[in-house]
């Protein structure tokens, strides 16, 4: 699960609260172990969410750097060149959908 917590610092145009969302979404279900939460539990589990973006949120605007801001895309095609030398190629059937990597 935490493989899809991305870095969001740093990026021209930063992170959308979508972005935050999701990143907290991921933690708490890392945190909780639950991927979708039970009755009993989901306003816990939601509270947690929205606390922990709120969190982020605070984190991203209280940092600083000198560095340039990043591109999406270019940071996209070096984890995609990662994936590429880490997997192999991705295989695709004929005009159709993504089968797996080899």
């Amino acid at each position: 699960m935490c493989r899809n917590i991305r870095m969001l610092f740093n990026f021209d145009p930063p992170a959308t609260p979508a972005e935050l969302r999701a990143s907290a979404l991921q933690f708490v279900r890392k945190l909780s172990g639950f991927n979708s939460p039970s009755q009993a539990n989901r306003a816990a589990f939601e509270r947690a969410v929205d606390e922990v973006a709120d969190a982020a949120r605070r984190l991203l605007d209280a940092l600083v750097t000198t560095a340039a801001p990043r591109d999406r895309e270019t940071e996209a095609a070096k984890a995609r060149a990662r994936a590429q030398q880490r997997f192999g190629p991705v295989r695709r059937r004929r005009g159709g959908p993504v089968v797996g990597r080899r």
